[in-house]
């Protein structure tokens, strides 16, 4: 791990994490919370798994991840974040919310995962009547199914299906982005092809 060898505070920051890779484990981790080897690596296409054991070897010195073995019957190793590596979640929505505006445009070959919608969710989405009967939305995209949900006035993300959602959406990542965070109106969002089942205004009661 190189230094930039300077007395700041910024510049430490980096020599930790600014390494390529690495604030995209320590955003696995967030999400996950814990997880193996492998389930890392599933998180992020295009990484060799040579440089991502190198990286999470350099975050377990740096105090920032750290392993266990599970007992059986999962016995493997997890990886999760220390408390340390969880402070880093302010900066990791930070981070995400400056960047918001580059997903207007998408390349084709672009990569995406259903579970990295988790932090922009928390960032972007409010329950707007949190007195009424909890919701259910399963979005289908990027091979993978997630279930958003509120709870106890608060918006949050599991993977998986849910039994008796209230909406379902499915569509392209784009397309699914720009009508969660309501930068494209359900209906102009369905002309272009998203599946939406189920009432708008269930959608509506989260968007910003």
């Amino acid at each position: 791990m190189r230094s930039y060898e300077q007395y700041c505070a910024l510049a430490r920051a980096l020599d930790l994490i600014g390494d390529r890779w690495t604030l995209l484990i320590v955003r696995e981790l967030l999400i996950r919370e814990r997880c193996r080897y492998t389930d890392l690596r599933e998180g992020l296409p295009g990484i060799a798994t040579n440089l991502l054991a190198d990286r999470l070897r350099e975050l377990e010195k740096a105090g920032i991840v750290s392993r266990e073995e599970a007992p059986p019957p999962i016995a493997t190793t997890l990886f999760h974040l220390t408390q340390r590596g969880k402070d880093l979640e302010p900066v990791m929505l930070s981070i995400g919310r400056w960047g918001s505006p580059l997903l207007a445009r998408s390349a084709r070959k672009d990569a995406f995962r259903g579970h990295w919608l988790a932090l922009p969710v928390k960032l972007h989405l409010i329950d707007r009547t949190p007195r009424r009967p909890p919701i259910t939305i399963e979005v289908r995209s990027g091979g993978e199914s997630i279930v958003i949900e509120t709870a106890d006035g608060s918006v949050r993300t599991r993977p998986g299906t849910a039994d008796h959602p209230d909406a379902v959406m499915t569509g392209t990542p784009q397309l699914i982005v720009d009508t969660l965070f309501g930068r494209t109106r359900l209906t102009d969002a369905k002309a272009a092809g998203l599946k939406y089942i189920g009432d708008p205004a269930t959608l509506r009661r989260l968007q910003p």
